[in-house]
Order: structure tokens, then C-alpha cells, then sequence
């Protein structure tokens, strides 16, 4: 693609990424096939290809985001489906990410969305304030549940009163946006984990490797079952795990809404929690077990780029990052047999095989196991979580949600496996097919508890 930007232009070194990643671009349209929203809507500027002839246009003539622009840009999923797409190797990622940033910095949004994204950004990424939340949440949901079966009977006995009509799949209220979130409060919120405080867990028998255990932010609220059984996999298999003081969320939550700031002091707080382990008794890798905290920390040498206090160490946190399938492939320790064969549906989540390019580890590690491992169809495709969509964009997220479960349920598996919490809560409320981590399946097949999702279900008859 031919650009016209200017030495002035050119002077930052944000526009000179953008540029030569405009520059990649061949206009080919291979990435409107695999786009889910383009998929969905059938519109060209909510296709990557449309997506980057509008950030072109804005950045090389220095306009502020129109709402047309905003909305298009606040469409997209940072799925990344189209960067496996991609024959020119066109990094999108970079591009959707500064434009977030630029749009943040030079777009007044209306209020209900101001206020939105800063609830989302004071509670996500911190554990006591998402605990508190989901709390407050379920009495919450209590109430609208109430009230729309209030709302229910009123119109049956008026019959020519009418509920609102949902809204169309591409714009959402405020209102739309908390009975989203309402929506996935989860019936129980379960007791802070002790596993997820800074210690050290030794390895069992003779030490392969010592590793650092990020423990997220979201995830070890809604899930702290994902690092108990991550810790207890790694030290059978001989490998000792730290939970280093200091590190936090990975900044992923806040990075894609453009609060850059907020995603560089997360990083930074991250970069100097792990590099204190380094430094005393090292690590052989960063072990990430929620795959859209991966891509970003994996990302961190190229936020802190310009940053000549940070640059090299940012580099040697997200050079060790590795996924925990990668991790295990790499160990190379052979893997226990599951007591029941369980045929799985494997849903690649999209930050694992886009954003990181790890597509067939999972999938070995659960076949080694013992699992009968099956993909659904159309599995480039994402489910609608992508951190916050599914609250910012609703209506897109639950017709992808709905299309992905639907592929899902024609394999009739027993059980779906994925690597990312986000995945995980998107599905498990829209289907009867339990949902969990791909770590939970490996650990009890190598001597773990049988995961709770799983404590009624049986091996179908073989």
C-alpha cells in the first residue's frame, strides 16, 4: 500500500511503525474471509482491510476519530484472526492497538461510555475489586431477574404494553452493558486461592526447571482452580514454581481500550516482579495460563521499545513468556493417562492461535492424556469475550457466542477444552457441555483432582 506520509510525520516513531505496517498491506482481501465481524455484518469498513485504509486516512492527514471512525475501530475483537491470514505478513495487532490509543487520547466519548470504560478499567484488573463486584453483581442480577419477570406479567395482563424490543447487534446503552455484565455473574464467588500469594512451591523429585507463575488478575477471581492445578501439574512434573511478590495484572484489559499509560504501568510492575527472580535464583520461563494475558506480555518488548530504562528488560520478560502448553511441549516429561477417556472439543482461543501462533501443542498434550481431542468447525473464528467485548459490544459478542457454541455442540463432545479464562465464561453459561482450562484436563490425568465441572460425568460407552 502506498503511503504519503511526511518527514515530520515520520519523526514518530508511532507513525513510522503505522507506516511501515501500511506499507505491508497489498489490499488482497484475504483477511475479510476470516474476520469475524466483516463475517457477521458484511461491511468492508468492519473488515481489517476497510479498518486500515480508515486508520491510513487518518493518520496520514492528522484528523481527530469521527464516530463512524470510532465505531468501526471499537468493532473489532483484536481477534487477529486476519494476522494468520495475512499472506504479506501485515502486523495489525501494532496498528489497531496505536489507533486505540490516539483514539483515547483524541476522541471525547459520551458520558455512558466514559463511565463504562472507567468501571471496567477500576475493577477488572484488581482481584479485592472484581471479588467485591461479582458480590454487589449477584444481587444485582437478583433484582433485574425480578424485574423482567415483573415486567413479564405487567404485559400479559396489559396486553397493549410491549417490552422493549433488544436493540440491533451493533449498538449498545449503558443499560445493554450492565445486563451484559450482570448476565455473567457467576452463581458463586469463590474464596481468594492461597496458591496466588508470592511463594515458592518446590519441584517434586529432581528439578528440570524453575519458573515464574503469572496468576492474572480476573482469573484468579473467577477461577482460582486454574492455578492450583497449574501448580500442582508443574512440580510432578519436576519443575519449581514462584509467585513472584509485586507482579499484577498483565495490562491487556486496559491496553485495548487505549488507556496506555495504565498498560505500561502494568507491564512495568510485571517487568520488575519477575526480573528480581532473574536476578536471585532465575527463571527459565514465565509460565502464562491465560492466553490473552500471553500475547500481551509477550508484547512487552515492543510497548516499552522507546523506553531506554526499560527497553532490555521488557525484551528478557517477554523473550521467557511462554504459554503452559508451550511450556510443557518444551519439558518434553512424558504425560500420565486420564481414568476416563473423555472426548473434548478443543476451542482455540484466538489470543493462543493468532495472537501467539500456538496451535498444535494443546491438542498433542490432551491427546498424550489420553482425551479424544475434536475441533469445531469454523475454529478460527471467535467466540465474542475478547477481554471486554462482550460487555462493550453485546449484541455482536452473543451472535458470535451463539455461532461458536452451535459448531461446538454438533461434535457432541463430553467436555470443551480451552487455554483462556475470557473463552471460558463466554461459553459456559450459553450450553449444558461443561467448560474448562485445558490445564485442569492434564493435571488429573497426571494424578490431580478430577476438575469440578466434571465430578457427575461419565466416559460414554465404549
Amino acid at each position: 500500500m502506498q503511503t504519503n506520509f511526511s518527514l515530520t510525520q515520520l519523526a514518530d516513531p508511532d507513525i513510522a511503525v503505522a507506516e511501515k505496517i501500511l506499507r505491508s498491506c497489498v489490499h488482497c482481501g484475504f483477511c475479510t474471509a476470516t474476520c469475524p465481524t466483516f463475517v457477521t455484518l458484511g461491511d468492508e469498513l468492519d473488515s481489517p482491510r476497510g479498518r486500515i485504509y480508515l486508520i491510513k486516512d487518518l493518520l496520514e492527514n492528522d484528523r481527530k476519530p469521527t464516530v463512524e471512525f470510532v465505531t468501526h475501530i471499537d468493532r473489532c475483537l483484536s481477534c487477529l484472526s486476519c494476522m494468520s491470514t495475512c499472506p504479506s505478513g501485515v502486523h495489525y495487532m501494532h496498528l489497531v492497538d496505536q489507533t486505540r490509543a490516539r483514539i483515547e487520547r483524541d476522541y471525547k466519548r459520551p458520558f455512558h461510555d466514559r463511565l463504562m470504560r472507567r468501571i471496567l478499567s477500576l475493577v477488572l484488573p484488581w482481584p479485592r475489586r472484581f471479588r467485591l463486584a461479582l458480590l454487589l453483581g449477584w444481587y444485582g442480577k437478583l433484582g433485574l431477574t425480578a424485574l423482567d419477570k415483573g415486567m413479564d406479567t405487567l404485559c400479559k395482563a396489559l396486553p397493549g404494553l410491549k417490552p422493549r424490543p433488544p436493540r440491533p447487534t451493533t449498538a449498545a446503552g449503558f443499560w445493554d452493558r450492565c445486563r451484559a455484565m450482570l448476565a455473567m455473574v457467576p452463581g458463586d464467588t469463590k474464596s481468594p486461592s492461597p496458591v496466588d500469594k508470592p511463594q515458592v512451591f518446590p519441584a517434586e523429585g529432581p528439578r528440570r526447571a524453575r519458573v515464574a507463575l503469572m496468576t492474572g488478575c480476573a482469573q484468579k477471581v473467577l477461577a482460582p482452580e486454574i492455578n492450583e492445578a497449574t501448580v500442582r501439574l508443574l512440580t510432578r512434573l519436576g519443575v519449581e514454581v514462584t509467585v513472584a511478590k509485586g507482579a499484577q495484572c498483565c495490562g491487556a484489559l486496559v491496553h485495548h481500550m487505549g488507556q496506555e499509560e495504565a498498560a505500561l504501568a502494568a507491564a512495568k510492575a510485571n517487568i520488575d516482579a519477575w526480573h528480581r527472580e532473574i536476578d536471585g535464583d532465575g527463571l527459565d520461563a514465565i509460565v502464562i495460563n491465560a492466553s490473552g494475558c500471553g500475547t500481551t506480555v509477550k508484547d512487552y518488548g515492543f510497548m516499552l521499545r522507546n523506553d531506554a530504562a526499560w527497553a532490555d528488560k521488557a525484551a528478557a520478560v517477554a523473550h521467557r513468556s511462554k504459554d503452559i502448553s508451550e511450556f510443557l511441549v518444551d519439558l518434553g516429561v512424558p504425560l500420565g493417562q486420564c481414568e476416563l477417556p473423555l472426548t473434548v472439543a478443543y476451542h482455540a482461543a484466538c489470543s493462543l492461535q493468532h495472537g501467539q501462533q500456538v496451535k498444535q501443542p494443546p491438542k498433542d498434550l490432551l491427546r498424550q492424556a489420553g482425551f479424544k481431542v475434536l475441533e469445531p468447525a469454523e475454529a478460527h473464528l471467535c467466540c465474542g469475550s475478547a477481554g471486554t467485548y462482550n460487555i462493550l459490544q453485546p449484541g455482536l459478542a452473543d451472535r458470535l457466542k451463539a455461532r461458536k457454541l452451535a459448531n461446538i455442540e454438533r461434535l457432541k463432545p463430553q467436555v470443551v477444552a480451552t487455554g483462556n479464562i475470557g473463552c471460558m465464561a463466554q461459553l459456559a453459561g450459553g450450553s449444558d457441555i461443561p467448560v474448562v482450562h485445558t490445564v485442569a484436563l492434564l493435571d488429573w490425568a497426571n494424578g490431580g483432582p478430577r476438575p469440578a465441572a466434571l465430578k457427575d460425568i461419565e466416559a460414554a460407552a465404549q
